[in-house]
C-alpha cells in the first residue's frame, strides 16, 4: 500500500484518496484494439495487445491460470438472450484460452459463480460456451463453479492486506488461491449501482452464495438459491458463523456505499493479474436485462491491462466518463467510485496521465455510453 491510511479515512469513501496516495498508486499500461466482430481476427488482436503490454509469458508459462468469466445474472431467472449481449461472449473465452495455452499455460481453470451450484459441464454449455473446443486448446482445462465448495473440502480464507473497507477477509472457493495467475474477463458496460463494471467489479462475483447469499443460513448452504443482496448489498444479514464478519456493522447499509467497497476488498485479497475487457458489442444503461432501458451498443473494441484500476480507468474514459468522478456525477449516479476507492488503498492509479495507452488512443476509441444507469430495475 502506498501509504498508511486511517480507518476513518477508509470508511469516509472517496475522500480517502489523498494526493499522495494517488501519486504513489501503481501505474501500468493499457492496450486498446479495434475489433468489430467476434471473428477469426479476435485471437491475433488479443495476441498483439499482450505484446503491447510487454507479453504475458511470465504470467502464464508453466503455470495454473484461473480465468474468471462474467456470466452475470441468475440464468434460471434470466435465460440467455443472444439479442442482449451483457454476458461473456463465448468466442472470447475460446480465443483467450487459446492465447493462454499458446503462451505456455500448464493448466487453465475456468471459474465463475452461477446457479445451480453444481459442477456439471452442461451447465457451462448453457451460456453458449463451446466446452469441447475450449477443452482442446492444447493444455489441461478445468471448470469450477465457485458458488460453493466446488471440488475442494474447505473454503480458502483470503485476507484483505489493506485491512478492508467492509470485511477483513473473505472465505472463497479454493480456485481463487490455487492458481498462479488470475485473469478477469469482463464486458465494457454500465452498472446500476457501481456506475461501470469491468475488471474490478467482476470480482464481486468471487463471493460464493453458499456463504454470502440470502439463504446461506447460520451454518452456510451448499445448495444456495438466493443471490448476494441481503449480505453484500444492504447488509441485512451477516455471513454464517465462522466466516469473517464486518469490521464495523454501524456503517451505511446503502448498496452504493457497500458494493464498491466490497469490490475493492476482494480485488485486494485476490489481485487481478490480467484484465481483458470485451467492448465489441455490449449494452449501456445497466449491467443486464433486469435494468430496464438498457440499449445495445457497438463500440467495436477490446481492452486489456495488467492493473485493473488502470484498465478500468481507461475503459471509463473510453466510455466518455471521468474515471475520477464522484458519486452523483455520471456514471456514478447511485454509488461511490470503485476506482478511486481502490486507488486510495494503493491498488492502481486512475491518473490517465500516468497510464501508458498502447494501440488506439482514448480519443480514437471514444464511444459515448451516455449518462449512465438511469433506467429502472426489477
Amino acid at each position: 500500500m502506498a501509504e498508511q491510511i486511517s480507518r476513518r479515512a477508509l470508511l469516509a469513501g472517496a475522500g480517502a484518496l489523498t494526493l499522495h496516495a494517488a501519486r504513489e498508486a501503481p501505474a501500468a499500461p493499457v492496450a486498446i484494439a479495434r475489433q468489430r466482430e467476434y471473428d477469426q481476427n479476435l485471437l491475433p488482436a488479443l495476441k498483439k495487445m499482450m505484446d503491447q503490454l510487454g507479453g504475458i509469458g511470465k504470467l502464464v508459462k508453466g503455470k495454473t491460470v484461473a480465468l474468471k468469466l462474467n456470466l452475470t445474472g441468475n440464468i434460471t431467472r434470466f435465460p440467455i438472450r443472444a439479442d442482449l449481449p451483457y454476458r461473456t461472449e463465448p468466442a472470447t473465452v475460446l480465443a483467450v484460452a487459446t492465447l493462454l495455452s499458446n503462451a505456455g499455460a500448464r493448466r487453465i481453470r475456468i471459474i465463475e459463480t452461477f446457479f445451480p451450484a453444481r459442477q456439471e459441464l452442461a451447465l457451462w454449455a448453457r451460456y453458449g460456451l463451446d466446452v469441447q473446443a475450449i477443452g482442446n486448446v492444447g493444455c489441461k482445462v478445468e471448470w469450477e463453479n465457485a458458488q460453493n465448495l466446488g471440488q475442494a473440502q474447505k473454503y480458502t480464507r483470503m485476507k484483505v492486506p489493506t485491512g478492508g473497507y467492509i470485511f477483513p477477509a473473505y472465505d472463497l472457493n479454493h480456485s481463487f488461491a490455487d492458481c498462479d495467475t488470475f485473469v478477469s474477463m469482463s464486458k465494457l458496460k454500465n452498472h446500476w449501482i457501481a456506475g461501470v463494471t469491468m475488471s474490478l467489479k467482476n470480482s464481486f462475483g468471487n463471493t460464493p452464495c453458499s456463504l454470502y447469499g440470502g439463504d446461506c443460513g447460520p451454518d452456510g448452504n451448499e445448495d444456495p438459491k438466493q443471490e448476494r443482496p441481503a449480505v453484500c448489498h444492504n447488509g441485512a444479514r451477516t455471513p454464517p458463523k465462522g466466516v469473517p464478519q464486518e469490521l464495523d456493522p454501524t456503517t451505511s447499509r446503502d448498496a452504493g456505499y457497500r458494493v464498491p467497497r466490497i469490490v475493492t476488498d476482494l480485488v485486494a485479497a485476490r489481485p487481478v493479474d490480467l484484465g481483458i475487457v470485451d467492448g465489441v458489442v455490449s449494452i449501456r444503461g445497466g449491467e443486464g436485462e433486469w435494468n430496464k432501458g438498457t440499449q445495445i451498443i457497438k463500440p467495436g473494441l477490446m481492452l486489456a491491462g495488467k492493473n485493473p484500476v488502470c484498465l478500468d480507468a481507461v475503459c471509463t474514459a473510453v466510455m466518455g466518463y471521468d474515471p475520477r468522478a464522484k458519486r452523483g456525477e455520471k456514471p456514478f449516479v447511485r454509488g461511490d467510485n470503485t476506482m478511486t476507492l481502490a486507488e486510495a488503498v494503493g491498488i492502481g492509479t486512475t491518473d490517465l496521465k500516468r497510464i501508458g495507452v498502447r494501440g488506439l488512443s482514448i480519443k480514437e476509441a471514444l464511444h459515448d455510453f451516455g449518462p449512465g444507469p438511469i433506467g429502472t430495475t426489477i
